[in-house]
C-alpha cells in the first residue's frame, strides 16, 4: 500500500521556514512524529482506511467552491480528460461512507453529499463576519478535525493553512476530501495528524491561530493558551471558540464525571473568566464576539455519523440542561490579539 506523501508540507515548511527558524526545526522532527501517528501498530485501523483513500479515482480538475456552505467540487475530470461514470460516482459514495463517522462538514464532493453531524458552516458564519482580513495570512487550525474550516479559510485567500489534529481518521477525510477536490488549482491546505504538543516551543509562525471546540478538553487550560501564544507570529491574532457558562470572572465549571455524556472535559469557564486566562496567558485586544446556544439543528445524528449527538445529551424534560444536570452547551467565541 502507498503510504502517505507529506513532500508538499515539507517543502511549504522548508520555504516558510526560511522567515521563521523553528519552522524549519520543527520540518527536522516532522518526518519520524508523522511515522508515529501512524503507525498502524497503534492504530490498525487506519491501514483501511488509507485502502479506501487509494481507491477514490483520480481528478485532475474539478468546479470547486470554498466559500459555499458545504465544501464543494463537482464536474471533475479525470487525467484523460473523462469525467466520472455513474458507477465511478456510485464507489466515491460507498469509499467515503467507509470512513464514517463524519463530524465536521458538511462536504458535497463528485456527487456525493456528507451530511456531517455538525453544520460547522453555521460556526463559519457567527466567526467570519469577525475576522480581519485573511488574504495573504498563515494560519494554523488547532483540533481542526477533517479540515473543513482550514478550506473555507483558504476559500477567504489565506496563503498558508494547516490543520492539525491527532485523530488518523481525520486525517484520511481530508485526504479524500483533497483528492475529490482535484489536482489543479488547490490553495496551500495541508493536515497533519498530530496534537499542539508536537508544535516547538516559541514557534511564533502564524498570522491566525484557531482553537475551537479543544479548550474544554485541556487539563491545564492555560498551558493551552500559552502554547497558543507561542504559535502565533508577535502581532498575530487568536480565535478561541469554547464551550462556556454564565457567571463572573470567578466561575468555572468542573464536571465530576461527564458534561453531556463526554468524559473528558474539565473546565467551562464563564466569559469574564476566560478574559481573565487570557489576559494572565500575555493577550491584549480580548473581546467576545460570539454567545450560542447549540441547536438540535447544528449538531445531530445523520446518515452520515449515526451515532448519539446531542439531543441524546440533553435532559429530556429540560433541554435547557445536560442529562447530567448541567446547565446546556453554550459556546463562545473570543478573539485576542498577542502584543507585537
Amino acid at each position: 500500500m502507498k503510504a502517505p506523501d507529506f513532500s508538499d508540507v515539507y517543502q511549504a515548511f522548508a520555504h516558510y521556514g526560511r522567515e521563521h527558524p523553528q519552522l524549519h526545526a520543527w520540518l527536522a522532527r516532522l518526518p519520524d512524529q508523522l511515522a508515529e501517528a501512524l503507525d498502524t501498530r497503534r492504530h490498525p485501523e487506519f491501514h483501511g482506511w488509507w485502502q479506501r483513500i487509494q481507491q477514490l479515482p483520480e481528478i485532475q480538475s474539478a468546479e470547486i467552491n470554498l466559500q459555499a456552505a458545504a465544501i464543494s467540487a463537482e464536474k471533475g475530470l479525470q487525467p484523460d480528460g473523462q469525467p466520472l461514470t455513474a458507477s465511478q460516482q456510485k464507489q466515491v459514495t460507498g469509499l467515503l461512507r467507509n470512513l464514517m463517522p463524519w463530524r465536521k462538514g458538511p462536504y458535497d464532493l463528485q456527487g456525493t453529499y456528507i451530511d456531517t453531524e455538525w453544520r460547522s458552516d453555521f460556526k463559519w458564519e457567527r466567526l467570519s463576519q469577525h475576522l480581519g482580513e485573511l488574504r495573504g495570512r498563515r494560519v494554523l487550525d488547532i483540533g481542526g478535525g477533517s479540515g473543513y474550516h482550514a478550506w473555507r479559510i483558504a476559500g477567504e485567500g489565506a496563503e498558508f493553512t494547516l490543520c492539525i489534529d491527532p485523530s488518523p481518521r481525520f486525517f484520511a477525510q481530508f485526504a479524500a476530501v483533497k483528492k475529490l477536490l482535484g489536482k489543479e488549482g488547490l490553495p496551500q491546505v495541508y493536515h497533519l495528524p498530530l496534537g499542539i504538543e508536537a508544535l516547538p516551543d516559541k514557534l511564533e509562525a502564524f498570522d491566525t491561530v484557531l482553537s475551537m471546540g479543544v479548550l474544554y478538553h485541556r487539563r491545564s487550560p492555560v498551558d493551552h493558551l500559552l502554547e497558543l501564544k507561542s504559535a502565533l507570529r508577535p502581532g498575530g491574532e487568536l480565535v478561541l471558540e469554547t464551550l462556556v457558562v454564565e457567571g463572573d470572572e470567578h466561575t468555572a465549571l468542573v464536571p465530576e464525571d461527564r458534561y453531556a455524556a463526554m468524559r473528558n472535559v474539565w473546565f467551562l469557564p464563564s466569559v469574564k473568566a476566560l478574559s481573565l486566562w487570557l489576559r494572565r496567558a500575555g493577550f491584549d485586544n480580548i473581546r467576545c464576539v460570539d454567545l450560542n446556544r447549540t441547536s438540535t439543528e447544528e449538531q445531530r445524528a445523520t446518515e452520515w455519523m449515526t451515532f448519539q449527538s446531542l439531543s441524546d445529551f440533553l435532559d429530556p424534560e429540560n433541554p435547557e440542561l445536560t442529562r447530567e444536570g448541567y446547565p446546556a452547551p453554550l459556546r463562545a467565541i473570543l478573539l485576542a490579539d498577542k502584543p507585537s
